[in-house]
């Protein structure tokens, strides 16, 4: 409902809205030949998940395709439409061109770090928010009981207790690592060659639990909180922390075969490719779903994922062939456990 007002709104504002194959993404734009105006709108309440580098990317590419038809002069605000604003200033990082809107509240979110105004965009979304709030409850009920019941159903379910420790761990040998230096990677990190040249196998599972840096750490976690509490409900502690396991086992063999057929020899650290196997898992749940589960459709989740592994392919210094095995493992390993779940017990393998 508040896509389609503050679409109406933007349009009589002579902006001109860009077409999109991507609901949670739109962006319109005003301006001149010299110059334009672009205001990016990004559907972030439920079931969308990137992270703060793709968030970057795409913003980036945003302004290749105004400089690309010659328009050099290119200025972008990020408008976030979240009830979570912690998830959203985890998103936008540092860019201080973005703003929140509560979509139960209906108010604007404009904090100190962030620009005050946008070409007298402020007062008008304010007003606009302020209109909406004035609307018979009965017409606002209809957003609001969306956005709740997906918590109250939540909150009634089991806590995901094994996404919250692979968390935590993954957290713990990080903060290890800032005070061993060199000494965990070393005995940690993947190649092929420490596995035939040395037999040290258990690199394979050791490396899944080292991160280069704290963007690395960070961006794995957060993908890793919000889908494998999905995943975890879905299929139950046990299965969800198996197809865990097989996805990063997936990757480092991916990787490895990789080195192998490349001659191109490599260390790699890195959840990417457990967490990539989540991605294909919550996939595999939302097609069985007929396409969709707890609100996120199996269209958004192939764009994350195609998303994922085109800034992957694209970027120096990424271990992509662990990210395609983790995804493929993962999904096939949730459609096989999804089959041995009892029928009588789907949809509460959460509470198992």
């Amino acid at each position: 409902m508040i896509f389609e007002q503050l679409e109406h709104l933007l349009i009589e504002r002579g902006f001109i809205k860009v077409p999109s194959n991507l609901p949670e993404f739109s962006f319109f734009f005003q301006g001149e030949h010299a110059y334009v105006n672009v205001l990016h709108v990004i559907d972030y309440r439920q079931g969308l998940y990137i992270a703060e580098d793709q968030y970057v990317h795409i913003k980036g590419k945003i302004q290749e395709f105004f400089r690309e038809k010659g328009i050099k002069d290119v200025h972008i605000l990020s408008l976030l439409v979240s009830t979570d604003a912690e998830k959203a200033k985890l998103l936008y990082g540092e860019d201080s061109f973005c703003w929140l809107i509560d979509p139960i509240e209906n108010r604007l979110m404009i904090y100190e770090d962030q620009v005050p105004d946008f070409y007298g965009l402020k007062n008008i979304l304010e007003n606009f928010l302020f209109e909406i709030s004035k609307q018979p409850a009965a017409e606002q009920v209809k957003t609001v009981s969306a956005e709740a019941v997906g918590g109250l159903d939540s909150g009634k379910r089991k806590l995901p207790w094994i996404t919250i420790l692979l968390v935590a761990v993954n957290i713990i040998v990080f903060i290890m690592c800032t005070f061993t230096g060199d000494l965990l990677y070393n005995i940690g990190d993947f190649s092929v060659k420490n596995l035939i040249d040395d037999g040290e196998w258990y690199r394979i599972l050791s490396s899944m639990f080292l991160h280069a840096d704290v963007q690395h750490l960070v961006s794995n976690m957060l993908v890793l909180f919000y889908i494998g509490n999905v995943v975890e409900k879905q299929l139950g502690h046990l299965p969800y922390i198996i197809v865990y396991l097989l996805s990063g086992f997936a990757g480092d063999l991916f990787s490895a075969a990789h080195e192998l057929f490349s001659g191109y020899y490599f260390s790699s650290v890195g959840a990417s490719g457990a967490v990539f196997g989540i991605e294909g898992a919550l996939l595999m749940l939302a097609l069985l779903h007929k396409g969709k589960v707890t609100d996120v459709t199996a269209g958004r989740i192939v764009f994350a994922i195609a998303f994922s592994l085109y800034c992957g392919f694209t970027s120096s210094y990424v271990n992509n062939m662990a990210h395609v095995g983790g995804v493929l493992m993962g999904f096939v390993a949730a459609g096989i456990f999804w089959l041995l779940i009892p029928q009588t017990k789907r949809g509460q393998a959460g509470r198992m």
